[in-house]
């Protein structure tokens, strides 16, 4: 961690730490995979460093499908770590709340065109929530931690991560979830077009309806 300063841990979540710092003359964000101590060492070792290589490439891809992430500085794959961009910005799951209607539907409209751009391309974030996703000070909707993402075009794959953001909605904005979601899907229909959004619509009533079978069963 060479020419690092002054670490400050700002998340500690259940797949990485993240710090805010100063690094190079930057404001930076490391991302640091600990050791789990549930999983044998050999396998903890490869799933942190597969998540750490990856996770870049997919942050690279989604640039090329037009989404915005942070720019990625350093990976060190012994440590662990990605040293990224800070943005500068405020969480969507900070900002839905307190705009006017209007507002808040355009900015579910332009999550959903980029949802739509990173299925396009084939990529899967992986966790889609509105506390992953930063409006920054030019307007723009930035999108980060791509750790449980994947590079597929399966059907399935994609409807999950369509239904994950339903779900987020659901549980951080409840009041308007609804109308939220219908704004992410016009967003999403406007780059996938009608036919594809449908498929994907459908898959997630599948599994809608896959998962009150199962909640059933067990009552």
């Amino acid at each position: 961690m060479d020419n690092v300063k002054l670490p400050m841990l700002i998340k500690k979540g259940a797949e990485a730490s993240l710090y805010l710092m100063n690094w190079q003359h930057r404001k930076v964000i490391a991302k640091k995979r600990l050791p789990k101590k549930y999983r044998p060492s050999s396998l903890d070792e490869q799933i942190r460093t597969y998540r750490t290589v990856h996770e870049p490439l997919l942050m690279h891809g989604a640039k090329q499908a037009g989404v915005p992430t942070p720019v990625v500085y350093q990976v060190n794959v012994k440590e662990a770590m990605i040293i990224m961009e800070f943005i500068e910005g405020k969480q969507v799951k900070e900002l839905l709340s307190s705009q006017p209607e209007k507002e808040r539907k355009s900015i579910c409209f332009k999550v959903g065109k980029s949802i739509g751009k990173l299925h396009k391309f084939g990529i899967v974030h992986g966790d889609l929530t509105t506390s992953n996703m930063i409006l920054d000070s030019e307007g723009k909707i930035v999108f980060v931690d791509f750790g449980l993402g994947e590079k597929t075009n399966e059907l399935e794959a994609i409807a999950v991560d369509l239904h994950l953001m339903k779900r987020a909605l659901q549980s951080t904005h409840f009041r308007f979830a609804e109308a939220c979601f219908n704004a992410v899907i016009e967003g999403y229909s406007s780059v996938l077009g009608t036919k594809k959004s449908k498929q994907v619509l459908e898959k997630i009533g599948e599994i809608e309806r896959r998962g009150r079978y199962i909640t059933e069963r067990k009552m």
